[in-house]
């Protein structure tokens, strides 16, 4: 028998994160300290802090139970037109050690306003990793981006897959094309869950921004060398609700665990697929499927009876 190669580490503990917020430093209602408090009382052990435009390291929050990112939202945006109507690049950026270039950082380097130039944004996205960020590509579908958008684009680490607010600003929070196409050309890209929560709404009204995108971050412990290493080696899976708990291969075997689901699916870089249906009313918690080795790359979508999706990683076949 074949040793298991681990999509998903079978080490360590998972923590739950919101890699997109916002706070009174930008345009958000809540104290950073508010947002700790509210987000622990729901299970989250981590916030990534991405204010516009103004990086904020609040290492004040960390304790044994609680990890702040520091990091902050950048944009970049079409000119010219009314802004219901302009598209925009909206990038996340992660700092992976706090402790080095502070100065730089605490500048907040923007990107140019250069809206259709692939060679500057990358350029920025390239100087922002040298600086220690790593650059996370948000809402595709809410920015009103396309595939001509996205499809010089390079250097992201990650990219958002599910925008809890952008659900509640017209129903296009969920954009798993925008993630595949990104894959299929050739991007070896992760993709997160998140909230990008402002909470201008009450957290018992159905249009509150938090809690509804949600990144499960593997690691030995929750410090911040060891979140930002599981999220530099794609140890993580992003969900709406529903949990991945295990994702292994075996003898060219794909075996997937899952909290109870109606849809298990397996997202390759052509149109097949391999899928596994819960019988109706009733629901599946794993299921294995046998690999050809011409799949390009894998991306496991599962979905719950409340309509609610997770997502693991996109694996490149040919490096595993």
């Amino acid at each position: 028998m074949s040793e298991k190669i681990y999509l998903l580490s079978n080490e360590g503990n998972f923590y739950k994160a919101n890699l997109h917020s916002h706070t009174t430093f930008s345009d958000g209602t809540l104290t950073p300290e508010q947002a700790k408090e509210a987000y622990q009382k729901q299970g989250y052990s981590i916030i990534a802090f991405t204010d516009h435009r103004i990086y904020k390291n609040h290492k004040h929050l960390n304790d044994e139970n609680f990890l702040a990112i520091a990091g902050y939202e950048v944009d970049i945006n079409e000119q010219g037109k009314d802004w219901p109507n302009t598209k925009t690049y909206h990038i996340n950026l992660y700092d992976t050690n706090p402790t080095q270039n502070v100065s730089l950082k605490e500048k907040t380097p923007l990107p140019e306003q250069d809206y259709k130039n692939f060679e500057k944004i990358n350029k920025y996205i390239k100087d922002m990793k040298d600086l220690g960020f790593i650059a996370c590509y948000n809402h595709p579908y809410w920015s009103l981006q396309n595939y001509d958008d996205i499809k010089g684009l390079k250097g992201f680490w990650g990219m958002e897959i599910y925008n809890h607010g952008c659900e509640h600003d017209g129903l296009y929070g969920y954009n798993p094309q925008s993630y595949d196409e990104m894959l299929r050309l050739g991007n070896k890209i992760y993709c997160v869950a998140t909230d990008d929560n402002h909470n201008r709404e009450p957290f018992d009204s159905p249009l509150c921004d938090s809690f509804g995108g949600f990144t499960m971050i593997k690691a030995k412990s929750l410090t911040y060398e060891n979140i930002i290493n599981s999220l530099l080696t794609g140890n993580f899976y992003s969900s709406m609700g529903p949990e991945i708990k295990e994702l292994y291969i075996q003898n060219n075997t794909l075996y997937i665990k899952t909290s109870p689901v109606e849809k298990i699916f397996v997202i390759t870089e052509g149109r097949d697929c391999y899928k596994l249906l819960a019988d109706k009313d009733k629901t599946i918690t794993e299921a294995s499927f046998k690999l050809n080795g011409n799949e390009g790359f894998i991306r496991l979508s599962i979905r719950d009876n409340k309509g609610l999706y997770a997502s693991s990683n996109g694996y490149f076949i040919k490096n595993l």
